[in-house]
């Protein structure tokens, strides 16, 4: 996997798409404390990614693709209770949560192909 920089990476753009869409969905919100954690996690996988690799060492990267991951997973909970609270319609929460999911995949991946160039 070659790149020059974070913005290279699908994960991040994909990350960055997520964040957005995620929130655009909460913007009107009156429920504040769900919906602050939510853009926190959703911003935090993508600042993540970027940081950790503009840091220019694998164990930096390593680290901070780690926390991008637990945001990722973060935020997949929280889908998961604003569901059960009935504050996304379905037609939102399945393609969100599937694309979580694929992003924590790419994120293993990313994870694996930095560790293998020790």
């Amino acid at each position: 996997m070659a790149y020059q920089s974070f913005e290279d990476l699908d994960v991040w753009k994909r990350s960055c798409k997520q964040a957005v869409e995620i929130c655009k969905a909460v913007e009107k919100w009156t429920n504040f404390g769900l919906k602050d954690q939510m853009q926190r996690s959703a911003i935090s996988v993508p600042s993540n990614i970027a940081e950790g690799q503009e840091r220019n060492t694998d164990p930096d990267f390593l680290r901070f693709l780690g926390y991008a991951q637990g945001s990722n997973s973060e935020l997949r909970t929280q889908i998961y209770i604003a569901a059960r609270l009935n504050l996304f319609p379905q037609e939102f929460i399945d393609p969100t949560i599937t694309e979580s999911k694929e992003i924590s995949a790419m994120l293993y991946g990313l994870i694996k192909s930095v560790k293998a160039r020790k």
